[in-house]
């Protein structure tokens, strides 16, 4: 397995980072650093880990090629036939490589295989699971059961978690530009709905949302924001994406975005078939909760994400 970490200036977290995924029990192929142009000493710790680990290589940018264009070069540098990509400032849990291979190779038609995840938000201490309820066991969904999924708000596939078929992604054209910080969205997204995917019930990694991380970036500017929307709609209208498009719309995928997305669909005629029943009740509950979660304190949220089922239940060894 090809693990590719994409970094700029993430100097202080990448010793969490690149040590967890050399504590995994099955060790990686190779682990591809990426740093884009980093102006901190990021250069240093890598090289420090390069010079201890065989499997570790430094690949540094000449100039800042920005997230998506970083992780799509990690991409075609992979020599796997398995990729893992971890962001500098997030955590592998132990166990999530062997878990996610091992259900792979049991299930050769599945595009990738993912976790729950721990998301962490460093500026509010709120933290929560996503993908609790998607399966009881290690298992392989296949694209009906992920549309059932999706219906019910229960399918969430953090990209973080996820090791996927290097050829799979190749075939969906890696991670779209212009989808800015919903490209990983969307390349699971298309792969789960074309080919099924694995499912590990467990926490086994954990995403720091950083004050000024990429997504905090583009959601916090509407104009860019709104292109990325469009973006989305552009290429789930495009011809070679009809058939994920249409397991998309049957299942309400785009109530993730919430109301900006049911603004924007109303506003063009193109892409009104989107607008079922499934998309409208679910983004509308989609947007209600983001904007509570904007003004609620820290202790009440946490409570509210462990009662409403957020967060894996005690009996699974996670708390």
């Amino acid at each position: 397995m090809s693990v590719i970490v994409p970094n700029y200036n993430h100097a202080q977290h990448l010793p969490t980072c690149l040590n967890a995924i050399l504590a995994q029990s099955v060790r990686p192929m190779e682990i591809i650093v990426l740093d884009d142009a980093s102006t901190d000493n990021s250069v240093e710790i890598i090289s420090h880990f390069a010079s201890q680990h065989h499997q570790l290589r430094l690949v540094q940018n000449e100039r800042n090629l920005g997230v998506t264009p970083n992780v799509n070069k990690g991409v075609d540098l992979a020599r796997s036939e398995y990729v893992f990509l971890q962001a500098a400032d997030d955590e592998v849990q132990p166990g999530l490589f062997e878990k996610s291979l091992r259900l792979l190779v049991q299930h050769p038609q599945a595009g990738l295989s993912c976790t729950i995840a721990e998301w962490r938000e460093a500026a509010t201490g709120l933290h929560w699971h996503v993908g609790v309820g998607m399966a009881d066991a290690p298992s392989y969904l296949p694209p009906q059961r992920l549309v059932e999924l999706e219906r019910k708000r229960q399918l969430f596939i953090s990209s973080n978690t996820c090791v996927l078929r290097r050829s799979v992604l190749l075939e969906t054209g890696k991670f779209i530009p212009e989808l800015k910080s919903s490209s990983d969205w969307f390349s699971c997204g298309v792969i789960g709905f074309r080919y099924g995917i694995c499912f590990v019930p467990e926490p086994l990694a954990v995403q720091n949302i950083l004050p000024n991380s990429y997504y905090r970036r583009v959601r916090r500017d509407p104009q860019s924001y709104r292109q990325m929307l469009e973006s989305i709609l552009t290429y789930l209208n495009r011809p070679e994406y009809r058939d994920v498009a249409e397991l998309m719309r049957e299942a309400g995928s785009l109530y993730h975005f919430g109301i900006p997305m049911l603004k924007l669909l109303f506003s063009r005629p193109e892409s009104r078939h989107f607008l079922t029943p499934v998309v409208l009740r679910n983004g509308l509950w989609q947007g209600t909760r983001l904007f509570v979660k904007k003004f609620i304190p820290t202790p009440l949220g946490n409570l509210y994400f462990r009662i409403a089922g957020y967060r894996v239940r005690a009996s699974t060894g996670c708390d």
